[in-house]
């Protein structure tokens, strides 16, 4: 005879969070009351899928990540189950992450950090809790980290943990000089790309950055000006456009496209993958062809950069390992009371493709 299973609810994801962190909570909450039985079979991920309005590919997740952490174990051929002494091998370690609340997590950036953080978790069983922008007291965790914040957030979050836990922050660098953080050198990163154009013949160089609210964007247009200095460029010569947002506005876009149309631009650096995409679509607007009237030079590299036309010019970021770095780090000196926290800093890689060229003789 089937086995009938008790039906749980549908699930919606929280601010801040993927869907598949809302229905692992969903989940851990229920195996915790007792909803789902220890020993037991827990319902297929179609029916789990189904309950919860949620995709197949967004249980299958949440129920990997359950069974790295140990609540629950898969038997081929025969389902999965709620591992009976549950209670007595939750993870070793929480670590709650928190996000600006209009950061896209499905972005290059966030998305690859996250992605490294994800490895260390099971490696360590560790159970990473997504937050947001604040701290959920009502989540016992033993760290935090903090993903590209902006300095009030850090402030925030010192001031909340009253119990001074620990604090990471990764993919920025942090001015209190207390807080720990693991992150490319952006400066290091922006300079190169500078050199870069400099070294190919263009004297007149843009940038289009985020907004320096962020900590890694502040960092890069430092490393922006400082080049360009040392270079010999005069402020006249080095314009700049800064988001006002985490969003492209209307507004950004007009002022990226007044830039473009300076005299004796032929060259932009561009912060982020997400604005070489603005660059170059901005370009073909108005006529531009990349390189010959205008090269690019990109921040990240994700596969689909090697196919644009013309392909990116880029700073290759070790993303992963930034996530990865962050949640081993928290990990070890959370188990060794002798072992401190400590700032770590990575290179970026410049991969020159054909986004990036010569300037075109106009005499």
């Amino acid at each position: 005879m089937a086995t009938q299973h008790k039906e749980i609810g549908p699930v919606e994801a929280l601010p801040g969070q993927p869907l598949y962190e809302s229905v692992k909570q969903a989940l851990t909450e229920a195996i915790d009351s007792g909803y789902y039985q220890p020993g037991k079979r827990m319902p297929s991920t179609k029916e789990l899928s189904r309950q919860m309005s949620v995709s197949l590919v967004t249980a299958h997740r949440a129920l990997q990540e359950l069974v790295a952490v140990g609540l629950l174990e898969r038997t081929r051929g025969r389902g999965t189950y709620v591992v009976e002494n549950h209670r007595d091998v939750k993870p070793k370690l929480r670590v709650g992450v928190l996000l600006h609340q209009d950061i896209s997590i499905s972005g290059v950036y966030h998305s690859g950090i996250l992605e490294g953080m994800h490895r260390a978790a099971v490696e360590y069983s560790i159970d990473l809790l997504l937050q947001g922008d604040e701290v959920d007291s009502r989540q016992d965790v033993h760290a935090y980290v903090l993903i590209d914040p902006v300095e009030k957030q850090l402030e925030t979050l010192i001031e909340q943990s009253a119990n001074k836990l620990p604090i990471m922050v990764v993919g920025a660098r942090s001015e209190n000089k207390d807080i720990p953080s693991i992150d490319t050198d952006n400066r290091d990163l922006a300079a190169k790309a500078v050199n870069h154009l400099h070294h190919l013949g263009h004297r007149r160089i843009g940038c289009f950055i985020g907004g320096c609210q962020f900590l890694d964007n502040h960092d890069l247009l430092k490393g922006f000006t400082q080049a360009c200095k040392v270079l010999g460029i005069d402020e006249k010569d080095r314009p700049v456009v800064e988001m006002q947002s985490t969003s492209l506005r209307s507004d950004d876009k007009l002022k990226l496209n007044r830039m473009l149309s300076e005299k004796g631009l032929t060259a932009v650096f561009a912060g982020g993958y997400n604005l070489a995409l603005e660059v170059y679509q901005a370009a073909s607007t108005m006529g531009l062809k990349v390189p010959e009237d205008l090269s690019v030079v990109g921040l990240d590299d994700p596969p689909s950069a090697a196919h644009l036309d013309p392909p990116l010019t880029t700073l290759r970021q070790p993303l992963a390992n930034l996530g990865h770095a962050a949640i081993s780090d928290l990990y070890k000196s959370l188990d060794d009371d002798e072992r401190p926290l400590k700032s770590e800093t990575l290179r970026a890689e410049l991969v020159i493709r054909r986004s990036s060229g010569s300037p075109r003789d106009k005499d």
